[in-house]
């Protein structure tokens, strides 16, 4: 065990190290400090991942207060909605997720059917995802402050349009550790708002994540995870994160956003069986504070229905003959 985690560490630093890039990714998707938590927005292999049936609600406050040198708003705010499962009869997990974005004038919706193969490997599962769905971009331009204003955007009006999209995934799964491969955004589509001296392409995401469960004493056990994240293979950036658990009811974790921020996490069961539970994040930004404010919130609420399975129990019945 002590080896495993040795190596673990190892692979984690050694990744950190390597892709420290003195570059700023250029971040379309959607941004979460408890990714760990919604693997299935990152891979669509995560789709039925854990047993029984999964709702996850999210919403984040970025930036908390943050204004325009206008005076107007524009910090980032989001909302997520989950939903995974596994069918009864097929080795194969599915999943819903859809997404608010709103940053500055710009408003971003999406919404992807994910379906993921399972299939045993070894001591672990490899699980093989693809998603596809719409994603959906609208701009008001009153709130759009080009620095080099151009007669043909127009100054005032709303704009929306909406193209498909799909990802693909892969995760290798062992219980206690878990690594996955995705990319989103394969088709890079684009918006032009109706306007040829306008054009916002939505590129390709790729992400690694990577997580181990440590279980020690006194039913405490420790989660330590990576997302490294890369825009078309060309910047990249990662979210590092320690957690630890205890009976696995109360979390209380630190993690570390590259050149953006460093976060504390906590978490809680409200109920006896652990099946609802409430998690927060608050992010201080200690990158680029100057164009920024210094907080960010996030708050999630995850209800897990475990799998109903009908067990007869069999009544031993005696008779003058039979026993059975």
């Amino acid at each position: 065990m002590n080896k495993r985690i040795y190596l673990l560490t190892y692979v984690l630093f050694g990744m950190a190290y390597f892709l420290d890039s003195p570059k700023a990714i250029a971040q379309q998707d959607a941004q979460f400090t408890q990714y760990m938590y919604n693997g299935i927005f990152y891979n669509a292999a995560f789709a039925g991942k854990e047993e029984g049936y999964s709702i996850t609600a999210l919403h984040r406050s970025q930036w908390l207060n943050y204004s325009t040198s206008s005076g107007a708003g524009g910090a980032p705010t989001t909302q997520l909605l989950s939903f995974s499962g596994r069918m009864k009869k097929i080795p194969l997990g599915f999943g819903l997720v859809a997404v608010n974005d709103q940053i500055g004038p710009f408003n971003n919706q999406e919404v992807d059917l994910s379906l993921a193969y399972h299939l045993r490997l070894g001591r672990g599962n490899l699980r093989v995802g693809a998603s596809g769905g719409f994603f959906s971009s609208t701009i008001k331009f009153g709130e759009f402050s080009p620095v080099n204003p151009d007669p043909n955007i127009p100054s005032a009006g709303d704009e929306n349009q909406l193209r498909p999209k799909a990802s693909v995934g892969i995760l290798y799964d062992r219980g206690n550790f878990y690594m996955g491969l995705s990319s989103r955004s394969l088709n890079e589509p684009a918006f032009d708002f109706g306007s040829g001296s306008l054009a916002n392409q939505l590129e390709n995401h790729n992400y690694l994540l990577v997580g181990y469960k440590i279980n020690t004493f006194a039913q405490f056990s420790v989660e330590p995870s990576i997302l490294v994240k890369s825009v078309s293979l060309n910047t990249f950036s990662y979210d590092f994160s320690v957690i630890g658990t205890y009976n696995k009811r109360i979390s209380l974790g630190m993690a570390y956003r590259l050149e953006e921020s460093a976060s504390v996490l906590v978490g809680y069961s409200l109920l006896k069986d652990n099946s609802l539970r409430l998690g927060y994040a608050f992010d201080l930004v200690v990158g680029g504070v100057q164009a920024k404010r210094p907080s960010s919130h996030e708050f999630m609420l995850t209800y897990n229905l475990p799998e109903v399975s009908k067990q007869i129990d069999r009544i031993i019945q005696r008779t003058p003959r039979f026993r059975f």
